[in-house]
């Protein structure tokens, strides 16, 4: 062939060659920085399948047995859930108390902190703006269980703020022990946070307010659409993806949840603030019922699933709502 082109070089023509039918350069580069990515997200996945995927089916297997920690267990089939579903007396109440907590839980956080956060965002200055998120970001560093203890051990004890309040004016009737008395533990409980302005809701809300385009708040001031008008006509709307949201960690934490009621009532008095999820502990380290402990967990995971599943189905997102539209 390069007989055919006069002046050119036998040795030249091969290595242009040779050239021409090595692949590009690029693929190369992109199939080792494909095969980075593909190791590190390697690392955080055999991680989840370790420590979260493993245990659940685990879980799952297990509830079908009777066993102890360290002992011979033995197949039981689908009697531990027929025992938590028709036989426990504490199933249905404490289905009930969790019930209650978690729709309280989802009205105050759906509403307190979106309040919380237009206000701030309608505040004129920048700094003063700033000042305020970090006002409200400060008490996520406090550890949740200084919290419990603080409203447990100051607030409603028999000397808290609470009681000595209604005694500096007179109401010694009402004085009482707010988680101790079967009347009152389970409202005591669902009013510990309040004013219920948490810092990460606020953050999520601002962060949805501060999304809305400068043309649409243009658009609601040309219109007329202020205050309390354009807040719900304009403002909700705009932020039901930080709504969805919210609702769906409130679901899970109100299902799952019972750290805060252990460390104050431990489910008492008697079984008056006792939830699912405590009654799964404790049929799991003190009775050691393990195989019925994690028949009470997989019904909790079902009921979590089902509901999360409900809420991204039929709770609309912003983009959602334009696409609609």
């Amino acid at each position: 062939m390069s007989e055919l082109v006069p002046g050119v070089d036998d040795r030249a023509y091969a290595g242009a060659k040779r050239k021409a039918e090595a692949p590009p350069s690029f693929l190369n580069h992109r199939l080792r920085a494909t095969l980075i990515c593909y190791a590190l997200v390697a690392v955080p996945v055999l991680l989840l399948a370790v420590f979260v995927y493993i245990p659940v089916v685990w879980a799952f297997s297990k509830s079908l047995y009777e066993f102890e920690i360290g002992g011979a267990s033995r197949f039981v089939g689908l009697r531990n859930y027929v025992e938590y579903l028709t036989q426990d007396p504490v199933t249905w109440p404490s289905l009930g108390h969790m019930l209650y907590f978690t729709l309280f839980a989802v009205c105050v956080r759906l509403s307190i902190p979106l309040i919380v956060a237009k206000l701030i965002y309608s505040l004129p200055k920048e700094r003063a703006r700033y000042f305020y998120r970090i006002l409200f970001l400060v008490p996520i560093v406090v550890p949740g269980v200084a919290v419990q203890l603080i409203w447990g051990g100051l607030i409603y004890a028999d000397r808290g703020l609470v009681n000595e309040t209604l005694r500096a004016i007179g109401l010694d009737a009402l004085v009482r022990g707010w988680l101790s008395d079967p009347d009152t533990a389970i409202f005591a409980v669902s009013l510990i946070g309040l004013p219920f302005v948490g810092g990460f809701e606020v953050l999520i809300y601002y962060a949805g307010l501060s999304g809305i385009p400068e043309s649409v708040n243009e658009a609601a001031r040309l219109e007329g659409c202020v205050g309390v008008k354009k807040f719900f006509l304009i403002d909700v709307p705009m932020v039901m993806s930080q709504l969805k949201l919210i609702l769906i960690l409130t679901l899970i934490g109100g299902i799952q949840g019972f750290q805060g009621l252990f460390i104050l009532t431990q489910g008492g008095p008697g079984f008056e603030t006792t939830v699912p999820g405590l009654w799964m502990y404790y049929n799991a380290f003190s009775f050691q019922r393990m195989g019925y402990a994690c028949a009470i967990g997989v019904c909790l995971f079902v009921l979590i699933f089902g509901l999360t599943v409900l809420s991204m189905r039929y709770f609309r997102s912003t983009e959602e709502l334009e696409g609609g539209r």
